[in-house]
């Protein structure tokens, strides 16, 4: 795996992590006004790379299948050719 698709992953799942982190800190309730508002900023930007990563796999796999699909369509041949045999 190259390394940019190796630290797009890491950094998903770091992101991933640091924002349960942050939701179980802030469920908790301890924090005072200003550190609650710094936490739920810290998650909305988490929250926004993340969906970042989720809908630049998704383009990724829509242009995987749809490259698959015309890969699949220029290949196939007449079921016939297979069906009749040699001529």
């Amino acid at each position: 795996m190259p390394a940019k698709k190796a630290a797009s992953k890491i950094d998903f799942e770091k992101s991933l992590a640091k924002l349960e982190q942050v939701v179980e800190k802030l469920e908790t309730g301890d924090q005072s006004l200003e550190d609650a508002l710094k936490l739920f900023e810290e998650g909305i930007n988490l929250t926004r790379g993340c969906q970042q990563a989720l809908k630049q796999a998704e383009e990724r796999i829509t242009l995987l299948t749809q490259q698959n699909e015309e890969w699949l369509t220029e290949s196939e041949q007449p079921l016939g050719d297979f069906l009749d045999g040699p001529s």
